[in-house]
């Protein structure tokens, strides 16, 4: 009889469940991984609440999850020893444009662990083993936590929005909303020497939090009113339509605003004459391309970044994470814990 293994699996809108599935064999450019934690991410639970992340409808069982942290299981390679702590990058590149060959993480026809983009799906963390592509493996430090190794992927997308702008340093810094990717950008603000840290939101949970991990300054939105022209750059999280307007007031003349949040398909109703009239540079960072490597130094160096944490649940109760994870005011990063 062949071994089994317990696997969260979504199959449609708020219908998921904890169910018995084969352990997986490795081919000989892969590796299994014994999965210790794994974050929940708002795509997940757009895929477990909505039944689907954007355009990407769940259309078969999907096992979600793309934040992680484990230990080799097995190496046919032999190149890992079993045991040895890791996390991943969680993305397969796809095919190099002209322009763009530096930017793997932009290149079209790649995939995302626990993600319903690609058919077949590709299946996600969420679960006792993982299958990875052996590139995609990253050896943790020693004294790094498998805990605290669960926030390499979503601070690598706090890393990567950093690197879009340039040097923080002296910066009056805004983050505009301070769900779990705001809280970790308001840390990296403030661990790379900005001026001023100002963390946004319309709870107050979410602030308190920011403040915790090194925001100056909170603004409630709903009851405070933001500086205008003031900021030289603004990270906005959020992916609200009225939050980006308001980044663009908010910015300084000549300053940048960072989109970071990831807003729905098709048009939005987003205030813009400001972005002509103070010749306002607006960039985009999408995901990330090695800095889950440079997340993983900083997660050992600082244990800033680790205060996003605020629930650990277990596999069974993993409906309940999800709840958990949907409430803002209550919780920041939920992690369950496969162990």
């Amino acid at each position: 009889m062949s071994a089994t293994m317990r696997a969260f699996v979504i199959d449609g809108k708020l219908d998921a469940s904890i169910q018995s599935l084969p352990v997986p064999e490795p081919q000989a450019d892969e590796v299994r991984i014994r999965i210790a934690y794994v974050g929940v991410c708002g795509s997940d639970l757009h895929y477990y609440f909505d039944g689907a992340n954007g355009a990407f409808v769940v259309k078969e069982p999907l096992i979600p999850g793309h934040e992680l942290s484990g230990t080799i299981d097995l190496d046919p390679s032999g190149e890992f020893a079993s045991g040895t702590a890791v996390t991943v990058h969680p993305g397969r590149f796809g095919i190099s444009e002209p322009g763009i060959e530096d930017k793997r993480h932009l290149w079209p026809g790649g995939s995302y662990l626990g993600s319903a983009s690609t058919w077949p799906h590709t299946q996600g963390a969420m679960s006792d083993y993982l299958l990875v592509k052996k590139f995609m493996v990253r050896a943790l430090p020693a004294g790094l936590s498998l805990k605290d190794a669960a926030l390499a992927e979503p601070l690598g997308v706090a890393v990567h929005a950093a690197n879009v702008y340039g040097d923080l340093a002296g910066k009056r810094v805004l983050v505009s909303g301070s769900g779990p990717i705001g809280l970790l950008v308001a840390a990296l603000a403030h661990y790379n020497g900005a001026a001023e840290v100002t963390s946004t939101d319309v709870l107050t949970g979410p602030l308190e939090r920011a403040k915790s991990m090194g925001a100056d300054k909170t603004i409630q939105i709903t009851s405070e009113a933001l500086p205008e022209n003031y900021y030289d750059v603004v990270f906005e999280c959020s992916a609200s339509p009225i939050a980006v307007s308001s980044a663009f007031v908010a910015v300084r003349r000549a300053g940048t605003v960072i989109q970071v949040g990831i807003l729905g398909a098709g048009p939005q109703p987003i205030a813009i004459a400001a972005l002509v009239s103070k010749e306002i540079t607006l960039k985009g960072a999408f995901r990330f391309n090695n800095e889950v490597e440079d997340a993983v130094k900083l997660l050992l160096q600082s244990d800033k970044f680790s205060l996003c944490i605020t629930h650990i649940l277990k596999p069974d109760d993993a409906v309940e994470a999800f709840e958990i994870a949907k409430n803002s005011q209550i919780s920041g990063k939920v992690l369950i814990d496969f162990q």
